[in-house]
């Protein structure tokens, strides 16, 4: 594990190996250059989010075999893209976050006020 903080400035947890998620699919919510979606928020996803980023084009709940990915079902951890997560909390369905796995980048596009309001 790399020196990568958290939202809380303490060490990055992890969020979910199973199923494994992160840009790296190593666990953590870590970001790097190749990753445009910024995808920094560990969230435990609920009914209502899912069905919402499936209605955006985004379908996390459907498994595709060939890449390895369960699908995901309600109460599963997984890294979200901070713009996603917005875009959830503005629309009334942003699902809780776990603020020691989320990366302390999240901090560039949402406050750590709004975080905590959603902490699970």
């Amino acid at each position: 594990m790399t020196d990568a903080k958290n939202v809380l400035g303490t060490d990055l947890q992890l969020c979910c190996s199973d199923p494994m998620t992160g840009y790296y699919r190593d666990g953590y919510c870590r970001t790097g250059g190749q990753d445009f979606g910024v995808h920094v928020v560990c969230a435990q996803v609920t009914e209502e989010f899912l069905t919402f980023t499936k209605q955006q084009g985004n379908d996390l709940s459907t498994p595709i075999p060939a890449y390895n990915f369960p699908g995901l079902k309600p109460g599963d951890r997984w890294c979200l893209c901070v713009s996603r997560w917005q875009e959830a909390k503005d629309a009334g369905v942003a699902p809780p976050v776990i603020l020691e796995a989320t990366h302390i980048r999240a901090l560039e596009a949402v406050s750590l006020d709004e975080l905590k309001q959603y902490a699970a």
